[in-house]
């Protein structure tokens, strides 16, 4: 095993799977892909790799097919120690592949940010394979090659159908960002309440950091100032990060349409009929950019995990979510340095459409991860979200965690679930209340014998209802605390 950087932080799935992408049999060749979004950590990853082994990677540029050709033969000739004619630079894709194969013999070769060769050259998966091909039979040299893109439309679809990539790639590593417990000891930020407000903006892409050169809120009242010199102000990168996000990826070609179907879904549209009626559209026309966006990774579809039928639309990533929830629909205010009194008109929208739909996932993400099997009361199967309706209320509510354990008989059975609220009210007795009526309306459809409650809040809880905590053992309180310290 190629031993780990102490540069490199966490990243221990990804740093053993390309050990071992990079330590299989000489003499066959092998081709891996790693994609991820922008600011993931893979060229900071990808660098170290091939430093350990000695290897060669290639940063791609947006340029011509013949500027690429010419910036490769310079990186190849830079790579084994001389110096080439300025204006030198290979023929073609299938010269390029053999000249950098035989100078590697077999040591690593990383062609990263592959979406922008591909652009003026669609041709190269078609070499690569052909080389691939020949060197198995001993005609080409044998080599080993990570393609690396954050274009994940792009990425994604070079081992489908009929591409030629199809069949011969050994790896396919996606990088993403770091869970919000690994994203608070990369920030080093000592108070839950602080780590929480910081990754509701910018999530969990270590990039970030770097781009507010480290610098982090230490208390909660530092937050509006940490933001005001950063995600909104119009001077700094992560003001029109969203922006540069969405231009990325070649496919979202209709801007304007995609923007504003974001938007729309970060203002709290999540179904596509929701999301038609606010555009004014057609839901049939959001067909195409719906999926266009969830293969770019910028939305997602959740699926009821009871009525699969039902996906609510969020979106993916928080910076996205903040940029368009609050800075989008505040912008002439903000680029134009109203930032304090901005800021203050935008503190609902930040509870609502920010920090509740984040806590919601954190929540989501703690139980899959976290949660310890005496926590749940079982071991799990899936955790996701279910929408039920309450009896009483005669009201439809979203469940915010939904675990499903084993199944028995063909029944689902439901081993735990669970409200979240990512507001800065305690709960109280009327949600727990809620989440027990909730319970026994969900036995028409799974097995609840047995499943525990789970109410997670931000803020924590009225003395009553930690009072029914310590009293029910069908009962789990989880708040800040718990969720980034305890299981």
């Amino acid at each position: 095993m190629l031993q780990r950087p102490a540069s490199l932080f966490d990243r221990e799935v990804e740093w053993t799977e390309l050990s071992r992408f990079v330590s299989a049999g000489a003499g066959a060749p092998s081709i891996g892909l790693v994609l991820g979004r922008r600011r993931q950590g893979k060229s900071f990853l990808l660098d170290r790799l091939t430093t350990g082994v000695g290897g060669m990677r290639y940063q791609a540029l947006e340029e011509t097919r013949e500027a690429s050709l010419s910036g490769l033969y310079g990186a190849s000739a830079a790579w084994q120690g001389f110096r080439g004619p300025a204006d030198a630079r290979f023929k073609d894709w299938p010269e390029a592949l053999r000249s950098i194969a035989e100078a590697a013999d077999g040591r690593l070769i990383v062609l990263d940010e592959f979406p922008y060769l591909l652009r003026e050259s669609p041709e190269l998966p078609s070499a690569i394979q052909a080389a691939y091909d020949e060197a198995r039979f001993g005609r080409h040299p044998w080599f080993r090659m990570i393609l690396c893109g954050s274009a994940l439309s792009v990425m994604s679809q070079l081992l489908l159908g009929t591409k030629a990539l199809r069949g011969r790639a050994s790896l396919l590593l996606m990088v993403a960002g770091f869970d919000f417990r690994q994203a608070r000891a990369y920030w080093q930020i000592d108070d839950p309440a602080v780590a929480f407000l910081v990754d509701a903006v910018v999530g969990g892409a270590p990039g970030y950091r770097d781009l507010v050169h480290g610098e982090a809120p230490t208390s909660v009242g530092d937050v509006a100032d940490w933001l005001a010199s950063t995600a909104l102000n119009p001077s700094h990168t992560l003001f029109h990060e969203a922006d540069l996000l969405l231009t990325e990826d070649p496919t979202l070609a209709h801007r304007a349409l995609y923007a504003s179907v974001v938007a729309s879904i970060a203002k709290g549209h999540a179904t596509k009929g929701g999301v038609a009626s606010d555009l004014g559209r057609k839901e049939s026309s959001l067909d195409h950019p719906l999926g266009q966006l969830e293969r770019a990774g910028f939305i997602v579809r959740d699926h009821d995990m009871l009525r699969p039928n039902r996906p609510l639309l969020r979106v993916a990533d928080p910076i996205l979510r903040f940029s368009y929830a609050i800075v989008r629909r505040a912008l002439p205010r903000f680029a134009s340095r109203d930032t304090r009194a901005a800021w203050v008109d935008a503190t609902a929208r930040f509870d609502s459409l920010v920090l509740g739909p984040h806590f919601e996932a954190m929540a989501r993400t703690w139980t899959a991860r976290y949660a310890s099997e005496r926590t749940l009361g079982g071991s799990i199967r899936r955790v996701g979200f279910a929408q039920v309706n309450d009896p009483i209320m005669r009201q439809a509510f979203e469940l915010d965690v939904v675990v499903e354990g084993e199944t028995e008989d063909g029944q689902p059975r439901l081993i735990a679930i669970g409200e979240a609220k990512g507001g800065t009210a305690l709960r109280t007795m009327g949600d727990l209340e809620r989440l027990r009526r909730l319970r026994d309306a969900l036995g028409r459809r799974a097995d609840v014998s047995r499943a525990k409650l789970l109410l997670f809040g931000r803020s924590g809880f009225a003395p009553d209802v930690i009072g029914a905590g310590r009293e029910h053992p069908d009962v789990e309180l989880i708040d800040l605390e718990r969720l980034y310290n305890g299981d």
